[in-house]
């Protein structure tokens, strides 16, 4: 019997140079290419939010791009809080 790979929600805070340099619209595509459902979003401070759900490898992947950053982004920090998925989402945004 196979196992199903397991949802997982992530709420992502990262920091560094990360507005102005196309990074919503590069997490947007790398979640389309992933399957991963969520939206992200500029902050007031700087930073940007990804709010993040799907299967725990897709996501283990897509934080590993996001920690990468689009050609003109500089990722100084990521912070990950891992919760129960909601299933509200039908695809990411970019807000």
């Amino acid at each position: 019997m196979k196992m199903r790979a397991e949802n997982i929600r992530a709420e992502i805070h990262i920091s560094g140079r990360v507005q102005h340099v196309g990074y919503r619209n590069f997490a947007k595509n790398a979640a389309h290419r992933l399957g991963i459902t969520g939206y992200a979003k500029n902050l007031t401070d700087g930073r940007v939010f990804v709010l993040a759900e799907g299967k725990s490898e897709a996501l283990k992947l897509f934080t590993e791009t996001l920690n990468k950053g689009p050609l003109f982004a500089d990722v100084e920090k990521m912070d990950l809080i891992f919760k129960n998925p909601t299933g509200e989402f039908e695809d990411f945004f970019r807000y």
